[in-house]
């Protein structure tokens, strides 16, 4: 697409070098790319980024506006939306808009950067039947897919590459027989030494995995939010007690991360109360609320672009500093030497239990989005919190790493004590680790309850699962 140029080799599109043209030029011959997760402009409302989209063919006007109403009569949620800002829509509902305007751009290769990512299971089986349409109307796909699972129900062929190099290329189908390329790079290790060390690397006795309990770790009290006389979270009552893995499911837009804002203190609450660890932290800030024991991941893995992989995780283990005199640290007297040294050795265990070694001297910014989610999780588990927030823990991780975290989630919670609280869209995922699930649509508690009950509800099925087997089954086998 051009906004990134090649150190070697050429990029030859119909006959023509166009290695190093500019990404306008790109376009205008009709490459189109679909960034994952950013392919809107926030600041412009939906109409106006559909306007934009027509830019390659301004002197079919006719066409444009046929296109256009075509697009909107496949997302008709965004005809409803015409004059909001982007910014203010869904995930999902961004991504059916970076889709629109790929079709309005009319492309003989539409490049799509992770169909997937963050979306609920329903939203992708919409998208998908658009992606065939492309396809059937002659329109060249190249899709980077973290799921197999969906990659088989829209490729034909698959290329598979690691660092930098492609290790397959053939027809897609054959990679579920290729467990030595579908493997998990990262969190393998982590998974298969639960009963070896805990999440320090200290010792621990794996037999003695905790249940859920009584105790009350978590609890909201009638929560609201809202933006704009919209009510985001509309009286949301929930309790998650200790050593308990409630996983948290609904619609792109239906409130679950504001939810978490609302938990984490990020954003204002209009009314209702928050209890963690039996203490009311409704005023409290998001540092005190860390303070207590709270920990939280974020959708796109808050990290300094800056700092490396291992001066990021030193900084999450700011909690556990020993020493906290300026004084000893200007001087470098004793106590600031060994608390420096126990920080590098307890990152030199982080980086080996989560398989980061070939990363740990990298900077942030050059990590993938996989990469940096093992980062973020690292984090998580330096902080060594009572509460955990998972806000899509397998957005952006290649299937077989999805399957692989399973295990270490639980691990969080069996030995670190913890509570986990997890939005996911990963259906086999989140049903194979949750104690219980929670369905939120339109900002209210819609079922609550064992993991087979809500996903058979049919209020869920409506709007959140739809009717795809591939995108319900992102993870796991015989998707």
């Amino acid at each position: 697409s051009g906004t990134l140029e090649a150190d070697r080799g050429a990029v030859i599109f119909d006959g023509r070098d166009i290695t190093h043209a500019p990404p306008n030029e790109i376009a205008a011959l009709g490459i189109v790319q679909m960034p994952g997760g950013q392919g809107v402009f926030g600041s412009l409302t939906v109409r106006e980024n559909l306007d934009l989209a027509g830019w390659t063919h301004r002197r079919d006007p006719a066409g444009v506006a046929a296109a256009r109403a075509e697009v909107l009569a496949m997302f008709p949620i965004l005809n409803d939306r015409l004059d909001e800002s982007a910014v203010n829509l869904s995930g999902g509902q961004q991504q059916m808009l970076a889709l629109a305007m790929s079709f309005i751009m009319k492309p003989r290769i539409l490049l799509i950067d992770e169909l997937s990512l963050g979306l609920a299971p329903v939203i992708v089986g919409q998208m998908l039947p658009v992606i065939e349409r492309l396809s059937k109307e002659g329109v060249t796909v190249v899709l980077v897919e973290q799921s197999v699972n969906v990659a088989l129900t829209v490729a034909q062929r698959a290329y598979f590459l690691e660092r930098g190099e492609i290790r397959f290329a053939g027809p897609t189908a054959e990679l579920l027989n290729r467990p030595d390329i579908l493997r998990s790079v990262f969190l393998s290790g982590a998974s298969t030494s639960a009963s070896t060390g805990d999440a320090t690397g200290e010792s621990t006795d794996a037999a003695a995995r905790p249940e859920p309990s009584d105790e009350v770790v978590l609890e909201t009290h009638d929560l609201v939010a809202g933006f704009g006389g919209i009510r985001a979270v509309d009286g949301v009552s929930l309790r998650v007690h200790a050593h308990e893995i409630v996983g948290m499911i609904g619609p792109n837009g239906a409130g679950k991360t504001t939810l978490f804002d609302l938990i984490s203190g990020f954003t204002p609450l209009v009314q209702g109360r928050i209890d963690i660890g039996g203490r009311d932290v409704t005023s409290s800030s998001p540092p005190a609320r860390a303070a207590v024991g709270l920990g939280r991941s974020f959708q796109d893995a808050r990290l300094f672009p800056e700092l490396t992989v291992r001066e990021t995780l030193a900084v999450s283990l700011e909690r556990w500093v020993a020493s906290r005199s300026a004084v000893v640290a200007a001087m470098y007297l004793p106590p600031a030497f060994e608390s420096e040294r126990s920080i590098d050795r307890r990152v030199d265990e982080l980086v080996e239990l989560m398989g980061l070694g070939d990363f740990a001297d990298r900077f942030v910014r050059e990590l993938s989005t996989g990469t940096r989610r093992i980062v973020d999780l690292a984090c998580l588990v330096a902080h060594r919190p009572s509460v955990i927030l998972l806000d899509e823990p397998t957005s952006g991780l290649a299937q077989r790493e999805v399957e692989a975290l399973a295990p270490v989630v639980r691990r969080l919670r069996d030995e670190m004590g913890a509570a986990l609280l997890i939005i996911e869209h990963d259906i086999p995922f989140v049903s194979s680790v949750a104690d219980r699930l929670i369905a939120l649509d339109q900002g209210r508690v819609i079922t609550d309850g064992p993991p087979a009950g809500v996903l058979a509800h049919p209020t869920v099925i409506e709007s959140y699962l739809g009717t795809s087997s591939a995108a319900i089954a992102r993870s796991g086998q015989g998707g």
